[in-house]
């Protein structure tokens, strides 16, 4: 049996792409015994060669940074890990309690989230300076008191200046999403694609409207799939919207890459807001690597990914017209919008897969183990 890692998650599904199917299967894979601790009613399983040990979803968050923290913490003790993972900031005072118990920690950042507490719904506006500081705060605290900060993206990695900090970025599996399917790209439906978290800063309600313009041009739909978050405006109904919006809700990976197979554009019109606009849309990338061209925000990091690849439109996030705009040109060029696509994939295989991440990551584990407990 390989050395022990145990993964920690309060607030992610247990099933996140980044934790468990990429950075927890990829060291499963390299002979590592992982173990991730998170939020799941159907209790403890194995899948992908990970132990998911099973906290009991809380009923709010005031229960969620009390009790599931405390059991979080008292069943990371008793998996006796070599090395400890953790993934969301409410975590850094456990992280460091099991620092002081000798252990080896890993900060693992997936957000500005700093950027991120001034559009955080549920916390009053006239305490989301108090929540912005608090968070700084701490992570200038305990990064420096943690073996390793690991980073979604280079602008996450430029808060901390710690030496200890690397970047692990949350690429697509090269070949997970790639289509299998024979039918050609221009004889599939009109449909544009949403995948991840739906919420008004996620663009919900520009998609639905540009979707509505585009179809006085050209047949057009879009379906999304993911979690709706508190407080964003209802997805349309198929009543609703004259059958042009259709939200799928929470899917599977294999679900994801059907959707992706069926359609012929992604979609990612995220809000300017100071997080999202230095962001790397884990979203984006997926699509490149299902070979669809993308109609995506225009901020200067994602322009140098989509014009770089020359794999889309980029577009005004608050302007439906300028976003209809774009679907209707790469629905009325097929040919034009196919070679997009194929430019898309062959720059995930190039530059932006999780394999090459995978081996970074494996790297940072290969530094903080003893020699004995390396050698796998």
């Amino acid at each position: 049996m390989g050395c022990r890692v145990v993964h920690l998650t309060s607030v992610h599904y247990a099933f996140d792409n980044r934790i468990f199917h990429k950075e927890c299967a990829s060291l499963a894979a390299a002979g590592y015994d992982v173990t991730l601790i998170a939020q799941n009613a159907g209790g403890d399983i194995v899948g992908e060669s990970v132990l998911l040990r099973a906290l009991s979803p809380p009923h709010n968050r005031i229960e969620r940074a009390t009790k599931t923290m405390w059991q979080l913490y008292r069943a990371a003790l008793r998996e006796r890990g070599a090395i400890y993972h953790f993934h969301d900031p409410e975590l850094m005072p456990v992280g460091w309690l099991l620092k002081l118990q000798g252990k080896r920690v890993i900060y693992d950042v997936h957000e500005d989230y700093t950027g991120t507490m001034a559009d955080k719904q549920w916390i009053p506006r006239s305490l989301r300076g108090f929540a912005k500081f608090g968070v700084t705060a701490c992570e200038q605290f305990f990064a420096d008191r943690y073996d390793r900060v690991i980073a979604a993206t280079p602008t996450i990695a430029q808060k901390f200046k710690s030496p200890k900090t690397a970047i692990v970025q949350n690429f697509p599996w090269a070949a997970e999403l790639v289509c299998t399917s024979e039918e050609s790209y221009g004889a599939r439906e009109p449909i544009v694609a949403y995948v991840g978290a739906l919420s008004n800063i996620r663009g919900l309600r520009e998609m639905s409207e540009a979707v509505r313009i585009a179809a006085k041009s050209t047949p057009v739909r879009l379906i999304t799939a993911g979690k709706v978050t508190a407080g964003a405006d209802a997805i349309a109904t198929d009543e609703d919207s004259n059958g042009l919006v259709e939200h799928l809700g929470m899917q599977t990976r294999p679900q994801v890459r059907d959707l992706l197979a069926r359609a012929r554009i992604g979609i990612v019109t995220l809000h300017p807001t100071g997080n999202y606009v230095n962001s790397q849309p884990t979203k984006l990338y997926e699509y490149m690597s299902a070979g669809l061209p993308v109609v995506a925000s225009d901020f200067p990091v994602w322009r140098k990914v989509v014009d770089g690849a020359q794999c889309g439109l980029l577009v005004d996030p608050m302007n439906p017209a300028a976003i209809a705009e774009a679907l209707v040109w790469l629905l009325q060029h097929p040919k034009e919008a196919e070679a997009m696509g194929r430019r898309a994939q062959k720059a995930v295989l190039e530059s932006y897969s999780w394999e090459r991440e995978a081996a970074v990551l494996a790297a940072i584990y290969g530094e903080l183990l003893p020699k004995r407990a390396a050698a796998l």
